[in-house]
């Protein structure tokens, strides 16, 4: 099979995932306790306002009708209107998105850049310090809740020494970069880091101990092959055969959990967008969740679940391009 075609799968194959999701999401607002007119409407409405309110919202049709126009809005681009401040969903989403999407980037960058390095390291000095050091912070990283790890940085980091701001999002990293190009000012820069390093930290520290522990078996596991003691046999630098040979192979399985992790960040930074007040795609689901407003979380659900697999296309071709074996 050919690269184009494999690509081709699986981007049919995502489609008809997202599908599934918009499916499942829809079907979400029928089998949940209570009415969305209970939240939209003042709470001594009357019958016929309670009926007016259906029939605006389109909610008094037959359920098959509900699906079908929510489908063809949907194709053309319309997640349709919050019930609570009119306003069009899809605008609501994509206003926070940036900001989600921000904060899951940084996080996984944070996690790349000590994971990766850490992982080798505690392989190539198995049973020395380094190692057991390595080994006790994937634990540790991994058995901290992430709530807690936020709110522990927040107080030691911010409010006792203040390094760091304790909440908000202070500035956009486009507006930042736009600041550094246009007006050689990297104040919005340095802004936009100082707010966002805590809660990158917080959402990556499990991350970074997973890639961490995955990088070590998967190293251990390559330096015990022949190819490694022939590599080294042959007189091959030993850098070159950890870095070039090892590592290589190594990261095929670190590349599909860094896809997937990718995903999970977008779809799950709710709780540390709550500690650190962070303006995202979670708040507002949340919020949307407390007020029943279906239009919000369908939505909001959609483009997470879209982002899924979208990450796991670019995955996938990643994969096949380190490993060609894949294709076939």
């Amino acid at each position: 099979m050919s690269m184009g075609r494999f690509l081709l799968k699986r981007t049919l194959q995502g489609i008809f995932v997202i599908w599934g999701v918009v499916t499942a999401v829809f079907l979400l607002r029928f089998i949940t306790p209570g009415s969305p007119i209970t939240f939209v409407a003042p709470l001594d409405a009357s019958q016929e306002l309670r009926q007016q309110i259906a029939r605006e919202l389109g909610l008094n049709k037959p359920f098959y009708v509900q699906y079908l126009d929510y489908l063809f809005n949907l194709l053309q681009g319309d997640m349709g209107y919050s019930y609570i401040s009119g306003t069009e969903a899809s605008n609501l989403i994509f206003a926070r998105l940036p900001a989600t999407l921000e904060l899951a980037v940084a996080a996984s960058i944070v996690a790349v850049v000590l994971s990766i390095p850490l992982g080798v390291i505690s392989a190539t000095r198995r049973h020395e310090p380094a190692d057991y050091a390595a080994t006790s912070f994937s634990l540790v990283g991994i058995s901290t809740p992430n709530f807690w790890l936020g709110i522990m940085l927040v107080l030691l980091l911010s409010v006792q020494f203040g390094f760091f701001p304790t909440s908000r999002r202070g500035i956009g990293l486009g507006p930042a970069l736009g600041m550094l190009v246009t007006q050689a000012k990297i104040s919005g820069l340095t802004t936009w880091l100082s707010h966002i390093t805590l809660p990158a930290i917080t959402l990556g520290t499990y991350f970074t101990a997973l890639i961490t522990r995955l990088t070590r078996s998967g190293m251990l596991d390559e330096l015990g092959k022949p190819y490694v003691r022939a590599s080294r046999a042959k007189g091959l630098p030993e850098t070159l055969v950890r870095y070039k040979h090892a590592l290589r192979n190594t990261l095929i399985p670190v590349v599909t959990v860094l896809g997937l992790q990718l995903g999970t960040l977008i779809g799950g930074a709710v709780i540390t967008e709550a500690v650190f007040a962070w303006p995202g795609l979670g708040t507002l689901l949340i919020n949307a969740i407390n007020a029943r407003d279906w239009p919000l979380i369908q939505g909001s659900l959609i483009v997470i679940g879209a982002g899924f697999v979208i990450i796991n296309i670019f995955v996938d071709a990643l994969y096949a391009r380190l490993n060609p074996q894949v294709v076939h």
